[in-house]
């Protein structure tokens, strides 16, 4: 459009120009070397007065309708660049910084902040359409958002929540107990002790303890959420009333149900696991990617399918190992940043500072990659299982 008009000025002016020429030139042919010339050096400085004008203008339009004039970066009161688009999850972060969190945890946290932003802004637009009208979809998010202040302990009391096991309550703390509960204690001292584990697969066997205890534990969140909300809908002036309330208090039971469904078979595979020891044809390192294959064997797909879905396990389990990796390497880089603030040499604090920021950042971002593709993993393999069991 630009474009167009700057060659139709000039065109035009150029023609304006020519005529007036041509008419002097007829009438004063003496002076008509001196009126060449001095119509040339005119044209010239007017089209280049009309080109700056033209490009001043073009940039004064593009500022205006620029991505970055009118969608702005969220920016809190004082003018800084906020974390976040929704303003209680900036809240909860910069509690989150105040409250020292260690480096690992602190990334994990805005992982799971950024995954809870993504789809609170889809609840948005859904509610805007009309497409939640019983509330289910809004009651799953504050459920979540209040099971992220529990699990990083930023709701406001302290963690009684006992580790919940069938086994008897008088269990005695002892050096071996790493995992706070009496079954999976018992479970890795056996296997400890056993000598079917190499130092490797020991190491391997730990890290699916370690993610069965924290499964566990935020159940226990979860379990204690629901019942804190439950007692909060029973005070209310106007509660829900009839069909509505029905279903969205059997939509938490039915979640209740499903994790300690998980749960169990969960703990069954680590029992087979600390008897047995790892099997040669072991598809799969990772906890989380094993569960996942789990639950795809059990969800009634074809073999195509499963083949494809363990293609992009692979990939997967591959983006997890990588994760693990950076936050491993984010841990380190925070002791050596404290070990030369504490020698206080200014250059080397602030390399250091830099490094570990950059580390951080691509630890939060890689986390929240790995969160949001194991989020569709999970989505993916429960609603083609739900396909086939209808057929």
């Amino acid at each position: 459009m630009t474009c167009v008009a700057l060659q139709l000025a000039t065109t035009t002016h150029s023609h304006c120009v020519s005529l007036l020429l041509f008419v002097h030139i007829c009438c004063f042919p003496r002076l008509s070397c001196c009126c060449w010339w001095w119509c040339r050096v005119v044209l010239k400085m007017q089209l280049q007065c009309l080109f700056v004008a033209l490009c001043l203008s073009v940039c004064v339009m593009a500022g205006k309708y620029s991505r970055d004039v009118n969608e702005p970066k969220p920016s809190g009161s004082d003018g800084a660049t906020v974390e976040f688009r929704i303003g209680k999850l900036n809240q909860v972060w910069e509690k989150a910084k105040r409250m020292k969190l260690s480096p690992v945890r602190q990334a994990e946290l805005h992982s799971d902040l950024k995954i809870h932003e993504k789809d609170e802004l889809q609840w948005k637009k859904i509610k805007m359409e009309g497409l939640d009208e019983n509330g289910e979809k809004e009651a799953q998010l504050r459920r979540n958002f209040n099971v992220i202040l529990a699990k990083y302990g930023m709701d406001g009391k302290r963690d009684t929540r006992p580790m919940e096991s069938n086994s008897l309550k008088d269990h005695e703390t002892k050096e071996g107990d790493v995992f706070d509960d009496p079954r999976l204690d018992k479970l890795w001292n056996k296997a400890q002790g056993s000598g079917k584990f190499s130092s490797e697969e020991l190491l391997s066997l730990k890290r699916e303890f370690q993610h069965h205890k924290d499964k566990l534990h935020e159940y226990n969140i979860l379990m204690d959420t629901i019942s804190r909300t439950e007692e909060i809908h029973k005070n209310v002036i106007a509660p829900l009333e009839g069909e509505a309330k029905e279903h969205m208090l059997h939509q938490k039971h039915t979640d209740l149900k499903h994790k300690m469904r998980d749960l169990n078979q969960g703990f069954e595979r680590l029992r087979k696991l600390s008897h047995e020891g790892f099997t040669e044809d072991s598809e799969f390192r990772e906890p989380r990617v094993i569960e996942l294959w789990e639950a795809a064997k059990r969800a009634n797909l074809t073999e195509d399918e499963l083949d494809s879905l363990k293609e992009e396990l692979h990939h997967f389990e591959t983006k997890v190992e990588k994760h693990s990796h950076y936050q491993e390497q984010l841990e380190l880089s925070h002791q050596k940043l404290q070990h030369v603030e504490a020698i206080g040499d200014k250059e080397h604090i602030k390399r250091n500072k830099d490094k570990y920021n950059s580390l951080a950042e691509k630890t939060r971002e890689m986390g929240y990659k790995m969160k949001k593709h194991l989020q569709d993993l999970s989505n993916k393999i429960f609603r083609e299982g739900l396909e086939h069991n209808e057929l």
